[in-house]
């Protein structure tokens, strides 16, 4: 097994502990540890180690599964690398919508054949017979990431229910990403409440604010969670006996949780377009707090753009490049308001001092 080199993270390893502002993070602004109870007792494994039964129940009720259809994880990757350890094997094939977070092609790459469906600017539609026309013979597994990093796009439920057709049609299964879903107004239903091939993969880090926690949780198919739950016992074993007692309860406060980081988002975005507008940058207005905007023409590529902004105002951009679109860039909104005014102020700077 072999794998790629995780190329935004080795970019953020780079610059991101020296810079001022991270204006790249695709999740909203973390929470308060004080906002919680965070005594969990005694630091010992979670047991049984795919998480406590009555709080996997829970989780189960949302996709309309069972308590043994859910395995707690530490984090969305965790998840997304269970998923796909229990669906592919050498000499299965995948398809993949990109551009899109990469482990969620790297990963599948690393195990079997990949197809990619690349979404277009400047809409970013996602043309579900594309995904058929790229489907095999030995297709296992489409993956699909909704709303998308980096776009922000979030495709409507038409396109996810063609998808769903499509893998079951095909006896393959879809995993949808769906770590950004809940910053949507209104969300879509998860996948993994679709169809017996649904596969969803989550957690509590993008639209709560508690990347820290190192929580979330992967829901489908019995005989998917049943692997999945195997592979887990090479992996993290358990999860975060801390990330459980504090996900408790910001679920049971799951409610003003998202609507106070909902109108963030709201009101960020709306600083974000006045800003792209300003200096005539091009996006597509996302679902979420990941904006995709064109690189100012004064620079040659998206990675001389970035590396000058941080070099230049100490403030972190990811190059478009990362995704595959070297004329554009990744801005993430979902900062706390102070550090999104200033670094926005730092990056207008630079293109003003370049033309």
């Amino acid at each position: 097994m072999e794998i790629e080199p995780f190329a935004l993270e080795r970019w953020f390893g780079k610059y991101e502990h020296d810079a001022d502002i991270m204006l790249a993070e695709s999740g909203i602004r973390s929470l308060p540890a004080t906002r919680f109870d965070t005594d969990p007792g005694d630091l010992g494994y979670v047991i049984p180690t795919d998480g406590d039964p009555d709080f996997r129940k829970e989780i189960a009720a949302r996709y309309g599964r069972s308590a043994d259809e859910v395995v707690f994880t530490c984090g969305t990757q965790e998840a997304n690398l269970l998923a796909m350890l229990a669906t592919l094997d050498d000499g299965d094939h995948a398809v993949v919508v990109t551009p899109t977070y990469q482990s969620l092609h790297a990963l599948p790459r690393s195990i079997a054949d990949v197809s990619t469906v690349e979404l277009a600017p400047p809409e970013w539609d996602l043309d579900p017979d594309a995904v058929a026309d790229a489907i095999e013979p030995n297709t296992r597994l489409v993956v699909v990431n909704n709303p998308n990093n980096p776009t922000g796009k979030y495709h409507s439920q038409d396109t996810i229910d063609a998808l769903s057709d499509l893998a079951a049609d095909n006896d393959a299964y879809l995993l949808c990403d769906e770590v950004y879903r809940l910053l949507a107004d209104d969300p879509l239903p998860p996948v993994a409440s679709l169809g017996p091939r649904g596969i969803s993969t989550t957690s509590l880090t993008k639209a709560h604010g508690l990347a820290g926690l190192r929580f979330g949780w992967l829901a489908g198919p019995p005989e998917i969670v049943d692997t999945a739950r195997r592979w887990k016992d090479y992996t993290t074993i358990s999860p975060s006996i801390f990330g459980q007692h504090v996900a408790r309860q910001a679920l049971a406060d799951e409610d003003t949780i998202l609507d106070e980081n909902r109108a963030l988002a709201r009101d960020h975005r709306e600083r974000v377009g006045e800003f792209l507008a300003a200096y005539g940058l091009d996006w597509y207005e996302p679902v979420g707090v990941n904006a995709f905007p064109t690189v100012p023409e004064e620079f040659d590529d998206s990675r001389e753009f970035c590396r000058t902004v941080v070099e230049a105002e100490s403030v972190v951009l990811a190059p478009g490049d990362l995704f595959g679109f070297d004329d554009r860039f990744r801005l993430g909104f979902g900062l706390p308001t102070d550090e999104l005014a200033e670094g926005l102020k730092r990056v207008g700077r630079v293109i003003e001092n370049a033309r």
